[in-house]
């Protein structure tokens, strides 16, 4: 049974919460009382997929019976803040911490994987979603803003660079890493063709 600290849920809760807030404060350019208004928005559109994103890290490395739980990184949530103020985001607010006796690069690279599948499929639920939102303007937008996010959160992670899950899946198999990022891309690429065509 997968079991979650105090300090974990609440590591867990405050970094949802900023990125979300982020996210909704540079959609909206910058104004707090349209970024207030949107969070809801945000946070299922963008913080569901980090929070799955964590988690799938978390319970992948449990079935390996390794230790593993998400700690805040107080740095990477000031960066992420600092970086919003000029317009863009770069979010690190924390990771899962993994630890055993001796982790494989398979297995490693498994647990690694996990985060951007999770991010893959949820793009693609959202995506599903979007005809079927399309009655409404803000469940359109929920639907749309996931499909966009969920896939450049993939394609970011898959970015085979240091401490990235990309790096870790790489080395433990690159041709997976090659499909998975091929995939991530390309999700990522057609929706931003489609905003400069439309």
């Amino acid at each position: 049974m997968v079991k979650f600290s105090s300090s974990e849920v609440r590591d867990i809760l405050i970094s949802m919460l900023v990125i979300a807030g982020i996210f909704a404060y540079v959609l909206t350019e910058k104004n707090i009382n349209a970024a207030i208004s949107v969070l809801p928005i945000t946070l299922i559109a963008v913080g569901l997929g980090f929070v799955l994103h964590e988690l799938a890290h978390k319970f992948v490395a449990i079935h390996y019976g390794f230790w593993a739980e998400y700690k805040l990184w107080v740095e990477g949530l000031v960066l992420a803040i600092v970086t919003s103020i000029f317009g863009f985001v770069f979010a690190a607010p924390g990771a899962v911490y993994i630890h055993g006796e001796y982790i494989s690069d398979e297995q490693n690279g498994k647990i690694s994987l996990a985060g951007p599948l999770t991010n893959i499929v949820l793009a693609i639920i959202f995506f599903g979603l979007i005809p079927v939102f399309a009655f409404n303007e803000i469940l359109l937008y929920i639907a749309t803003l996931g499909f966009t996010i969920n896939s450049f959160l993939a394609l970011f992670n898959l970015i085979p660079f240091s401490v990235l899950d990309g790096a870790k899946i790489f080395r433990w198999n690159p041709i997976i890493w090659g499909l998975t990022a091929a995939v991530a891309f390309i999700m990522t690429f057609n929706q931003f063709v489609s905003q400069l065509i439309f």
